[in-house]
């Protein structure tokens, strides 16, 4: 069973991690190099080396024995973050031309932005390759069924009404449906539905209902409790090469749309923060999906969590490139550089709330993990 659990879980898991944090840190390392300054080490993992190799420019190429994320180190950094310039006096003049510290605030904002830029990059490039392959495929937000003892059942809903609006946010696939009542505060939602040419308006309270997540598994969840046939609706749209290119930025800007709403309702107080979930969750998504749909879904899910690195990482959060964003901003508006004791409070500040957000994160998680364990 564990070996199981490990070719659906653990192997895939990394394998994605991996994916995602090399193209993260390879956005920083070659956008460094291209304006002249010198990467010290790339590593994919943390910890203890367990291969190495140094390449022609001086850049020691590593993979390290824990793989839960990696970095890009340049001349002249203490730290793998940036936010330590220790042993800058020890560079010879030659060398300080090529330190990271001593850039210009321009230079630092793109190499620290071309993270989070590669990370947008790649899931437009797998949005646009899968529009331009397969085409635009549309599942129309309209009900086959209505499930028993639902909310939606109680409020009068019916097999064949198509939703128009929940909660004042416009839907056009059945998906769409499923993020909104996601995001509903207060488990409501109201709903604006077609029926036979009528417009009619629902004011519906969620009830929590049993989703299946495997075959011996199940999950609580605030549902309308409503399917869909999953037909395809404008069968197989082919596409141009600029509609798939816009189609792929529409679909990203859409991801990193309802992402940013759900982060500003936890931040209001509007939604709880049991939403957030960590590396623990990562894993057990990506499992599931090795393990009960195709490869398309895996390459899908690959796209969601390189937009969600991307942005997380931008925000304003100092140890994250969003805060080094900030800081260098700041240093352009004001021409000249923070102070290093300013730096050095901001960059602890930010690692405690780094470390508070993944203890939470990973409590989540545990929770999560419970319920779904003991309620199978």
């Amino acid at each position: 069973m564990w070996l199981l659990n490990a070719i659906y879980y653990v192997i895939p898991f990394i394998v994605l991690l991996s994916i995602l944090v090399f193209v993260h840190e390879f956005g920083h390392f070659i956008v460094a190099r291209c304006l002249g300054v010198q990467v010290s080490a790339f590593s994919i993992g943390f910890g203890k080396t367990l291969w190495s190799k140094e390449d022609k420019h001086g850049t020691v190429w590593k993979i390290s024995a824990v793989p839960l994320g990696g970095y890009c180190q340049f001349l002249g950094d203490g730290d793998a973050s940036s936010s330590s310039n220790e042993g800058l006096e020890n560079l010879t003049e030659e060398q300080k031309k090529h330190a990271f510290p001593l850039q210009n605030p321009f230079k630092k904002l793109a190499i620290v932005l071309a993270g989070p830029g590669f990370n947008y990059l790649l899931a437009i490039l797998i949005y646009f390759v899968l529009f331009a392959w397969f085409g635009k495929f549309s599942i129309p937000p309209v009900i086959s069924e209505v499930m028993d003892n639902s909310a939606a059942q109680e409020a009068g809903l019916q097999a064949g009404d198509r939703i128009l609006n929940v909660n004042g946010h416009d839907v056009f696939e059945f998906s769409d449906i499923s993020e909104e009542v996601f995001l509903a505060t207060d488990h409501h939602v109201v709903l604006k539905v077609l029926r036979s040419g009528e417009t009619l308006d629902f004011d519906i309270y969620l009830r929590q209902m049993d989703t299946p997540k495997q075959q011996k598994s199940v999950e609580k969840r605030y549902m309308l409790g409503i399917k869909s046939t999953g037909s395809v609706e404008l069968d197989h749209q082919k596409l141009s090469v600029w509609q798939a290119f816009t189609e792929s930025c529409g679909e990203v800007w859409r991801v990193t749309y309802m992402t940013l709403r759900g982060v500003g309702q936890m931040i209001s107080g509007k939604r709880g923060s049991e939403d957030v979930g960590g590396i623990l969750r990562i894993a057990e998504m990506t499992g599931d999906i090795t393990k009960n749909e195709t490869a398309l879904d895996f390459v899908t899910f690959l796209a969601l969590l390189s937009i969600n690195l991307g942005l997380i990482n931008l925000f304003p959060i100092p140890v994250l490139d969003g805060g080094h964003v900030v800081i260098f901003t700041l240093e352009i508006l004001s021409g000249r550089e923070l102070k290093e004791k300013t730096k050095e409070y901001l960059f602890k500040a930010g690692f405690l709330l780094l470390i508070a957000l993944m203890i939470l994160a990973t409590f989540n998680d545990i929770i999560h993990l419970f319920h779904r364990w003991f309620n199978s």
